[in-house]
């Protein structure tokens, strides 16, 4: 029965218990000694009043418990039993997401953009302290959106919203029109606001005018439909997996980011807000990726780590060394599955740090939970890891005969799921990047070659086949190919392969019993040991990569986490591996509450500022039933592991038997049980739990792997002997009380990680990002609102935003912002306490009452606040540096002032210091100079009286040797004069003398008779030219005439081909204007280039016309060879003339078939031909010219000059001849 309570009642249960909660808290505080001294007593803020949030319902009554209850939920309560139900269809807590909680929420925070607020009267008791304002209600404005015709959302009778206009109303009913032309009748209650159509696809939902479920659902669907995936919701980003290739990544979009030139929701802008805070605030950041399995995480953590590569330096070096980890880590740890093509079946952690320059300078990764299984066992349609098919698809021929690979059908691990490719995916092009990936990471040849090896190895285990020998069902091992094959490439004897997997050793004392395995457990044993091979293998490989990317020693603890790790999973058939994935995705969940609504809403309610709590969905129950001890479901596992005849079946009567009674535990039959988590109800079959759970691998196997050739096997056991000797140290402590009990079982290993990772998350500033999975089709284009709405009410985020909306993002303590922003203040009387600086700084910049509060001990800041503090800041400190530098300047320029007057004192006393000791030295100087003056001129007199010596003998010699020479020439004269006097003489003459005369004598006559003997032959030769002159004047007239008459038909055929040019232009100028085609025949030929065969016939001379004993009459052979080459010349002039006709005459005729089609074009040929006939024009002129001038100074000049200059020299000789006779 529900009872109205009275005013005083009221106060005294609600103000007076806050009171005396305040009161004891600042007593509580006072009496800290965690609080810093210089703190004062709160002042009175000048933040915003209190809202009418703090004011009691008026409509609120008392049930029998004594617990207040608002009419507007009791109203709700009986008004949404068909969202409840469908809420527990999808696995979500009702009210978390579009709830009651949400409306009312929505009452308290929202305001109607459409009607305007009144302030009106409470009806009810309200407590005096607080002011009255009541918000317009949604139940109040439903005349108002009648009146108006304004846009509604309204449940349908199938759970979706539609958009309409509220027609009428009755009662509790509205009649809703849409737009398709039906009328719907429906529930006030399943009535709510829609936003103005300004409104429609906003980048962040906190600007949402209405914010509910349909508001939020259909704008990311808007957006979507623009390929705009990327909303914001507050702090947290919104990714919508497009399922194609969008245009907005890569260097350039990274580089708008970097400079702030976009600021549109992307990842890349989130990953630059982490990065600006680590190098600001020098604190780690985490960027945590979630989502549903096919939602785009491993493609969304690819981007984050490529714009931290390009932000850190670029993609070189350790850049590029860290985004080839992707190919690796993918090739190695993702697989299809029947949501995702590329399901990452592990987790991953990879820290990226940064040097103090904001470089990367390293990189670690982490890994979190393998799935072991999938190596060996595959559901229908899905598919083992990557490599398996890479290595079977694009393996090289020498490696293939090496390992012996074959196709992937024919392996046992691979064809069994009857799914072996992927469309749209080259597993051959993917394993030639993967070992390109391996080569940068630095992975040696020798280590490859083992890698590919043991992934061979565990192909070849899957083949080896069983024979059934006696009737208990004990088998042997077939000795076939696959058993041969795969010793060979674990490098271990093939008996001992044989013996370890069909039997089992049994320690006894000093005794081994061997026991014979079943089929059943044979084949589980084959595949113990192909999932340990595999799983060492991958763990193996990480370190490879750790040690190839570690950070060196400019490591500053600053780092960028990147937490990319598998998705909530809920199947047809859910095993231990769902199980593990949804606890750790809880964890996540927990983590994000923790940090978005706990820490948040405590913060604001501990430092004592105006604030309304926004209730929100936690699932700490759900994670109390996986973790709580001794009866959570990981103990209860462990329980039941330790026991050797436990089975999955007495597991699940175990889990039935101790919690049953938990909310979020739900029975089934057989093996099975459910659990509520907080994305959606799960059920899971224990078969394979313990098992799993346990992951046997029997000593013969550590035995086998340790006697192995290979390094790889070794490797693998010595790894997991120190793991269990840590394990037994471990236990040794916790016997003593030093530590928590540990196990092996793969349980409590994986949620030791768990912790271990929310430790790590907790020091560091996280940043959220919630991938969004559109479809199951995996189809671009197609938005499935269900499956959205399903994610958007496990992620939160409608809480999310109301948070952000109402709250303060940015806090700061009163000691960090009096430190940062204190030197602003322009007063000196503040006093010095840091809760007065911060209140005088936020004073004097008048920030606006409801944009900040002031805190016990922080200042909350709303959003947007901090950065235009930032820009004050930067704005002052340009002015200081400003005012520093010509100050600094001013003393740059007065201390370099002195210390130039000082150096040209010092200079000056060194100088005076240097000529005194010069002068000193100089008489010295002098005295020894003089000495070398004295001999230098002696030796230099010596030489030049040498030198004119020997120039006196040189002319003398010379002067002599002339005079012999003119006395001999003028005795050979005089002696032909006298010769009878010289005769009558003889015997005057000595002997000596008259043999000289008689030689010289007879010289002479010898020399007179060759004279003669050449001058008759010159004038042979003489009257043979004057033939031959004769002959080619004769030649030359013809050739004279032969050429003018060629000149005029040349000048006529070019003023005829230059008037047809200019008629084709004028033709094609008229057919650009009429549109017309041309007539061919305006380009046809002059009608006298008949008549040019003709000339250049008679301009050509056979070969015979020219005399052949010219050669011989003639001595050099000079003219004849010049007027052949001139002849010649005359031909291919004649020629040429005629290709050059001919070729004009084509191109003309091509230009009348072409300007029809294509006018302009044709126009510009035109031009381009006309030019080129000018030139051809000029230098045939110029050539002939030459060729003319050629010929005339072959005919006149050159013959002429050389018989004048002959018979002149003939004509002297026979002179002097005749004078000498």
């Amino acid at each position: 029965m529900m009872l109205s309570a009275s005013p005083a009642a009221v106060a005294r249960s609600s103000l007076e218990e806050m009171l005396d909660s305040l009161r004891q808290r600042d007593e509580a505080l006072e009496k800290s000694k965690d609080l810093p001294p210089a703190l004062p007593a709160r002042p009175t803020s000048r933040a915003r009043l209190p809202s009418a949030r703090h004011s009691l319902p008026t409509d609120f009554k008392v049930d029998a418990n004594g617990q207040l209850e608002s009419k507007v939920e009791i109203e709700i309560n009986k008004g949404k039993e068909d969202t409840k139900r469908k809420g527990k269809q999808l696995g979500c807590k009702t009210g978390s997401f579009g709830s009651k909680k949400m409306k009312k929420d929505q009452n308290c925070v929202d305001s109607n953009p459409y009607a305007e607020e009144k302030n009106k009267p409470a009806k009810g008791p309200v407590i005096s302290s607080m002011p009255n304002i009541e918000e317009p209600e949604w139940d109040g404005n439903i005349g108002y959106f009648i009146k108006k015709k304004l846009r509604i959302w309204c449940q349908l009778p199938n759970g979706r919203w539609g958009s309409g206009n509220i027609q009428s109303t009755s009662r509790d009913e509205a009649v809703v029109s849409f737009s398709a032309g039906n009328f719907v009748k429906v529930s006030t209650a399943d009535l709510l606001p829609a936003n103005p159509d300004i409104l429609e696809g906003v980048d962040d939902l906190i600007k949402l005018s209405y914010l509910n479920e349909p508001s939020v659902l259909y704008n990311l669907k808007y957006r979507y439909s623009q390929d705009k995936i990327y909303s914001k919701a507050g702090p947290v980003l919104i990714a919508i997996n497009p399922f194609k290739a969008v245009p907005f990544y890569g260097n350039e979009v990274a580089k708008a980011y970097k400079q702030k030139l976009m600021d549109s929701p992307h990842v890349y802008a989130i990953v630059d807000t982490a990065y600006n805070e680590m190098m600001r605030d020098e604190k780690n950041q985490s960027i945590i990726i979630s989502g549903e399995s096919g939602a785009g995480k491993t493609e969304t953590a690819k981007h984050a780590m490529q714009y931290l590569a390009t932000l850190g330096g670029g993609t070189s070096g350790i850049e590029h060394e860290i985004l080839q980890t992707n190919c690796i880590l993918e090739a190695f740890g993702n697989a299809k599955t029947s949501r995702n093509g590329n399901s990452s079946r592990f987790g991953k952690l990879i820290e990226i740090h940064f040097s103090i320059m904001g470089k990367i300078c390293g990189a670690k990764i982490q890994t979190f939970l393998l799935e072991k299984s999938r190596v060996v066992q595959l559901a229908k349609g899905e598919r083992s890891y990557h490599i398996f098919y890479q290595l079977c698809a694009g393996a090289p021929s020498i490696l293939r005969e090496r390992l012996n690979v074959k196709m992937a059908s024919e392996y046992n691990y691979l064809n069994q799921s009857e799914c072996l490719v992927i469309d749209g995916v080259n597993d051959a092009l993917n394993f030639h990047k993967l070992m390109e990936a391996l080569d940068i990471i630095q992975i040696y040849k020798a280590d490859q070659e083992q890698i590919f090896s043991m992934l061979a190895a565990i192909l070849w285990l899957g083949n080896i086949s069983f024979q059934v020998i006696d009737n208990e069902n004990h088998v042997e091992v077939l000795a076939d190919e696959a058993i041969a094959t795969a010793g060979r490439l674990m490098g271990c004897n093939i008996q001992d392969l044989t013996l370890a997997l069909s039997t089992h050793k049994i320690r006894c004392g000093k005794d081994d019993i061997v026991k014979k395995l079943t089929f059943r457990q044979a084949i589980d044993r084959r595949d113990a040991l192909a999932k340990f091979i595999y799983a060492s293998l991958f763990d193996w490989l990480m370190d490879q990569i750790n040690k190839s990317l570690e950070v060196g020693k400019m490591c500053t603890g600053r780092s960028i986490n990147i937490l990319d790790i598998y998705g909530f999973e809920s199947f047809k058939n859910n095993s231990f591996e769902q199980f593990c994935i949804n606890y750790a995705n809880e964890r996540l969940q927990q983590h994000f509450n923790r940090h978005l609504f706990k820490l948040e809403q405590e913060d604001y309610e501990g430092d004592g500022i105006d604030w309304t709590k926004v209730d929100f969905a936690d699932n700490q129950e759900c994670l109390n039933l996986f973790e709580k001890k001794p009866l959570g479901l990981l103990s209860l596992l462990d329980e039941e592991s330790n026991f050797p005849n436990a089975t999955d079946l007495t597991f699940a009567n175990k889990l039935k038997q101790h919690l049953s009674s938990s909310p979020h535990f739900k029975t089934e039959r057989g093996r099975a049980f459910a659990i509520h988590h907080y994305a959606g109800e799960v059920v899971y079959d224990t078969n394979g739990f313990l098992e799993k759970n346990r992951d046997p691998l029997h000593s013969d196997f550590l035995q086998l792997l340790s006697s192995c050739s290979c390094q790889l096997p070794q490797l693998f056991v010595s790894r997991m002997s120190n793991q269990s000797q840590y394990l037994k140290f471990t236990s040794s402590l916790c016997q003593s009380g030093g530590l928590e009990s540990s196990t092996q079982s793969v349980g409590t290993k994986f949620k030791g990680q768990l912790f271990k990772l929310m430790r790590q998350l907790e020091n560091t500033t996280s940043h959220f990002i919630r991938c969004i999975k559109p479809n199951t089709k995996q189809l671009p284009g197609v938005y499935e609102d269900d499956l959205v709405l399903q994610q958007l009410r496990c992620c939160g985020v409608l809480e999310v935003v109301r948070i952000s909306r109402s709250g303060y993002p940015t806090r700061i303590t009163h000691q960090d912002f009096a430190r940062r922003y204190g030197f602003l203040l322009w007063e000196t009387n503040v006093s010095q306490d840091p809760l007065s600086i911060s209140v005088a700084v936020l004073q004097q910049f008048n920030a606006a009452p409801e944009t900040y509060q002031v805190g016990y001990t922080k200042v909350f800041l709303r959003t947007g606040q901090i950065a235009k503090l930032e820009e004050q800041r930067k704005q002052v400190l340009q002015g200081i540096l400003g005012l520093q530098k010509c100050f600094r300047g001013f003393l740059a320029r007065r201390d370099l002032n002195e210390v130039k007057k000082g150096a040209t004192i010092l200079q000056s006393f060194v100088r005076g210091e240097n000529a005194r000791r010069k002068y000193k030295c100089m008489p010295k100087s002098c005295t020894v100079s003089a000495s070398l003056t004295v001999d230098i001129d002696n030796h230099l007199v010596a030489i030049i009286y040498l030198q004119s010596a020997i120039r006196g003998w040189l002319a003398q010699k010379q002067l002599r040797d002339k005079y012999k020479l003119k006395n001999l020439s003028h005795e050979n004269p005089n002696s032909k004069r006298k010769l009878g006097k010289k005769i009558s003489e003889v015997k005057v003459i000595p002997q000596e003398q008259v043999e000289i005369q008689t030689s010289i004598l007879a010289e002479l006559q010898r020399r007179v008779t060759k004279a003669e003997v050449a001058l008759v032959q010159k004038e042979e030769e003489n009257a043979a030219l004057r033939e031959q002159l004769q002959l080619f004047e004769r030649r030359w007239a013809e050739y004279e005439g032969k050429m003018k008459t060629m000149e005029e038909t040349w000048q006529m055929q070019m003023e005829s081909l230059q008037t047809s040019l200019v008629a084709a232009r004028k033709s094609l100028a008229a057919d650009n204007t009429t549109g017309q085609h041309g007539r061919l025949d305006s380009f046809a030929s002059p009608r006298y280039y008949d008549s040019e065969d003709n000339v250049s016939s008679g301009l050509r001379t056979p070969g015979g016309s020219t005399p052949n004993k010219m050669s011989l009459a003639i001595h050099d052979g000079r003219v004849g060879r010049e007027t052949n080459g001139s002849i010649n010349a005359i031909s291919i002039l004649a020629k040429e003339f005629e290709q050059q006709r001919q070729n004009f005459d084509d191109n003309a005729k091509a230009l009348a078939e072409v300007k029809a089609a294509q006018p302009a074009s044709s126009d510009a040929e035109l031009r381009k031909l006309k030019l080129r006939f000018e030139t051809w024009k000029k230098d045939y002129k110029v050539r002939l010219r030459e060729t003319k001038a050629r010929l005339n100074k072959l005919g006149h000049g050159e013959i002429e000059r050389r018989t004048r200059k002959w018979w002149g020299k003939i004509g002297s000789k026979g002179f002097q001849r005749s004078s000498h006779t």
